[in-house]
């Protein structure tokens, strides 16, 4: 049996995929490189946004008629009723599925039609999985699934359930592993890593801590944090991001720089504790690099709730601004709010504006560089041939050029300019 895996969306379902990947490999079933070449597609779908949503059925539809297909991921919970209504599928599983994915691909195999998807919210799979990299340098580690919010305008809540966390010891055992494989930096993810450990008796901090008592050459990116979820371990947090291990990189997304409209968000902070965050990591160390989201266009922006959050934007300065139009999600909240509704059009010209925004204090912020010399480790291919893209210590990406394969590799680099979304480097 041949079985072809395409994964879309964030890091925690780039995660399941190699794990769903490592397990069917385990069973005997060979993996492919195409779909064309393949008996079964499994398709770890994403819907987050609506606009994803659509481009993740399309793609459904056209493997549908060239092979049976698993659907697997969060789309089959959010959105069940579309799937079945507009997509001919042979079987459907849900996130995090591990091992479990073997037993529908063969089931399928077989000519039966498979859902299964009793069990899903509650789905854990075991750290001990050996997944399949797409990367042999970044280890990508699900540290919790589910999370603690009930954020107005989130469907994902409906997909990955409630908090569930690893033990401080699984991560530390999965880091090990991967290490002695090769891996070198490696992605803390899951739907908020700022609420791990919280139904566990630990918290972020103290992850990171055992983290960096591990021995080896190594370094850690923590995943996006909740402002509230970090508000009340602040202080133990930004110690642990002292570590030489960590990335001095967080991902804290604001979503608006209005206060009401964070309230009718249910985002449980206010502007003020999101700027306490970013200045006390600021204040530990300078050349941190802030990452953030915001939604433009959510029931109840008025035109002045949205000028607070370009102020907001313009007064912070992020490194990453992740600007998302707002899209109703089924079953959401939001998508049930009575009045304030921003029309499509207004809703594209706000992002549009805060696009260019982001992108202008982005070059800002990242000129700041020019000049700097130090250590990147080369982690990815770059898009054009020849070039490697590597992160330093701030986990800012550096392109350099290089007719040889230098991934894995560690470079001290001078970086020469500056774009919006890069640096670039030269060896010294």
């Amino acid at each position: 049996m041949r079985a072809y895996l395409k994964s879309y969306g964030c890091s925690a379902n780039q995660a399941d995929g190699e794990v769903m990947k490592g397990c069917l490999a385990q069973a005997g079933i060979e993996l492919v490189e195409s779909a064309l070449a393949a008996d079964i597609v499994v398709v770890n779908t994403c819907a987050v946004k609506g606009p994803t949503e659509n481009r993740v059925i399309d793609s459904l539809k056209r493997y549908s008629q060239e092979r049976k297909l698993v659907v697997a991921g969060c789309l089959p919970l959010t959105s069940f009723d579309r799937l079945i209504r507009e997509v001919r599928f042979d079987g459907v599983v849900g996130p995090a599925a591990g091992e479990g994915v073997v037993e529908v691909v063969e089931r399928v195999f077989k000519g039966e039609k498979v859902v299964a998807l009793n069990g899903a919210l509650n789905a854990k799979p075991r750290l001990a999985l050996a997944p399949l990299r797409s990367n042999p340098v970044i280890s990508i580690i699900p540290v919790n699934y589910g999370c603690l919010g009930s954020c107005a305008y989130c469907c994902v809540v409906f997909a990955r359930g409630r908090l569930r966390s690893y033990a401080v010891e699984e991560v530390v055992g999965r880091v090990h592993r991967d290490l002695a494989a090769g891996a070198k930096e490696f992605w803390l993810t899951s739907q908020d890593a700022g609420c791990y450990g919280r139904d566990v008796g630990a918290n972020l901090a103290v992850l990171l801590e055992a983290l960096s008592a591990l021995a080896g050459d190594f370094r850690v990116r923590v995943g996006m944090m909740t402002p509230n979820m970090v508000t009340d371990i602040l202080d133990e947090l930004v110690a642990a991001f002292g570590s030489e291990k960590v990335f001095k990189f967080i991902h804290l997304p604001v979503q608006s720089g209005d206060d009401e409209v964070l309230r009718r968000m249910r985002r449980f902070y206010t502007v003020q504790e999101f700027k306490v965050i970013v200045e006390a990591f600021r204040a530990a160390f300078p050349q941190v690099t802030l990452a953030t989201d915001v939604i433009c266009g959510f029931p109840g922006e008025t035109p002045e709730a949205f000028e607070n959050t370009l102020k907001l934007i313009s007064e912070v300065k992020p490194d990453i601004v992740n600007v998302s139009k707002f899209f109703p999600r089924p079953r959401t909240a939001a998508a049930e709010m009575r009045g304030g509704f921003v029309e499509l059009a207004e809703i594209k010209r706000r992002s549009t504006r805060a696009a260019q925004i982001v992108k202008r204090i982005a070059l800002e912020r990242n000129r700041r560089w020019i000049g700097w010399t130090g250590e990147v480790l080369i982690d990815e291919k770059g898009k054009v041939p020849g070039t490697w893209i590597g992160r330093n210590f701030a986990y800012k990406p550096v392109t350099v050029r290089s007719g040889k394969n230098l991934i894995g590799r560690k470079l001290n680099v001078r970086v020469v300019k500056a774009f919006s979304t890069h640096l670039l480097g030269v060896p010294c």
